[in-house]
């Protein structure tokens, strides 16, 4: 039995002139316009014609019928075949490839993509030919990697895109191991505060509290949080958007404590659906520089475009 496709950028069985992002084994709700010029990539399957295992159709649930998904097939074999017909290269394809015309037989297969996705929508960072950068391309962002970071290796969660290369044994009740940086990258989940602003300051306790407080197994690698004071928060530009970030000084019962920063700003692909970044850096001198923050957020850029820019101090322009 062929496995599922990888995670990736698909187009939509529902509607092919968009892509939708497939997370492995199910479809989700984001979905953008393929990039100008890109190969046309279909839904993924692991044989011809037939839909992923345990795969469901287009839509929110996973109990759709395999009758929906062939639906959704004849539907995109009627709008190609109008298209052919047609001789339509330069209508509204949605930014797609002009003049496409593969169909479900024809498709050369799903592209590997080394992306994947939890279950919330939480990606986890891809291969790139740019030494650089680290890719998130569930968000559509490039992350720089600076000197003393590295691409997460060994890391248990889905959503780090960089750490600090390195571990060192937690000075609390863990028995695990630590590092003094992590950046995490995760989209916003449906019903959460909608505007940055609300974002950022919703998120920052949530943050404080699972990078010092208590870890995802219970245990508290810091002796857990004593205090904290805002040291930071305002307006900021991210990838040529307008973005909102909240830091905080944490103080914990054992080690030196840590800054923590939740950097919320609008994605630059499908549905725009919020981003949220956050920050763990301990604090001391085996911590990186506080700066590294700003820095990171200076150098976030959508995918493919390295003009855009942003970071604390920069201005504001408006939406895309």
């Amino acid at each position: 039995m062929s496995s599922p496709p990888p995670p990736g950028w698909y187009r939509d069985p529902s509607y092919p002139l968009v892509e939708r992002w497939w997370d492995g084994s199910a479809w989700t709700d984001h979905r953008r316009t393929p990039e100008p010029g890109s190969e046309p990539v279909t839904r993924p399957q692991p044989g011809p014609g037939a839909p992923p295992a345990g795969a469901p159709g287009p839509g929110p649930g996973r109990r759709r019928v395999v009758a929906l998904v062939a639906a959704g097939t004849v539907l995109a074999g009627c709008l190609v075949t109008g298209v052919v017909v047609l001789g339509r290269d330069g209508g509204d394809d949605g930014g797609g490839r002009a003049g496409s015309t593969a169909t479900a037989s024809e498709d050369p297969g799903p592209a590997t993509a080394s992306k994947k996705s939890t279950g919330q929508g939480s990606p986890s960072p891809s291969a790139t030919a740019d030494p650089s950068v680290v890719v998130d391309d569930l968000n559509g962002l490039t992350f720089p990697l600076l000197d003393g970071w590295a691409r997460p290796e060994d890391v248990a969660e889905d959503d780090v895109v960089l750490t600090t290369p390195g571990t060192y044994t937690c000075p609390g009740d863990s028995v695990g191991v630590c590092r003094h940086g992590r950046v995490l990258s995760r989209t916003a989940q449906p019903g959460e505060d909608s505007t940055p602003e609300e974002l950022a300051k919703g998120d920052i306790q949530d943050a404080a509290d699972a990078e010092y407080d208590r870890d995802g197994a219970g245990d508290r690698p810091y002796g857990g949080v004593t205090s904290h004071r805002p040291v930071g928060q305002g307006q900021v530009a991210v990838a040529g958007r307008a973005g909102y970030f909240v830091r905080w000084h944490v103080t914990t019962a054992k080690g030196p404590g840590g800054y923590v920063e939740s950097l919320a700003f609008p994605s630059s692909v499908g549905s725009q659906a919020p981003v949220l970044v956050r920050f763990a850096f301990d604090a001391g001198a085996d911590g990186p520089p506080l700066a590294d923050m700003d820095r990171i957020t200076q150098g976030i850029r959508p995918v493919g475009d390295a003009a855009a820019d942003g970071g604390v101090g920069s201005s504001i322009g408006p939406g895309r």
